[in-house]
């Protein structure tokens, strides 16, 4: 009797893969993990690298009777802790949606120059 038994050997068909692509956009897991984001240049061929030497000259102006602008203090408040995390997670919610003004307002809301309480009617 021998040691091993032989098996018929069966060939298996290759397997066909289906991709679909719908329209909507990449999921919130795709753009943490910044996958798949193809666009036409990058399968366009670029042209070779040229250089260009531009040179530049500057104008020195001058204030005409006018005094030298000074800074204006921009008002801020005190941002609470409760203003850094709200701000923090409305920037975070405007980095994952691509909405710029949400990130910005995250910002302004974190550094307290988001413009609350800055009415004052005395």
């Amino acid at each position: 009797m021998p040691i091993m038994r032989r098996t018929p050997r069966t060939t298996v068909a290759p397997r066909t893969t289906r991709t679909t692509r719908s329209a909507a956009r990449p999921s919130l897991k795709t753009r943490l993990l910044g996958g798949g984001r193809k666009t036409h240049a990058t399968t366009a061929r670029r042209a070779p690298a040229t250089t260009t030497t531009t040179t530049t000259t500057r104008t020195t102006r001058t204030t005409h009777g006018h005094a030298a602008a000074t800074p204006v203090h921009h008002h801020k408040r005190h941002a609470t802790m409760g203003d850094k995390v709200s701000g923090a997670l409305m920037k975070l919610r405007g980095s994952l949606t691509r909405r710029p003004g949400l990130k910005a307002a995250g910002t302004r809301r974190m550094h307290g120059t988001d413009g609350r309480n800055a009415r004052r009617v005395y």
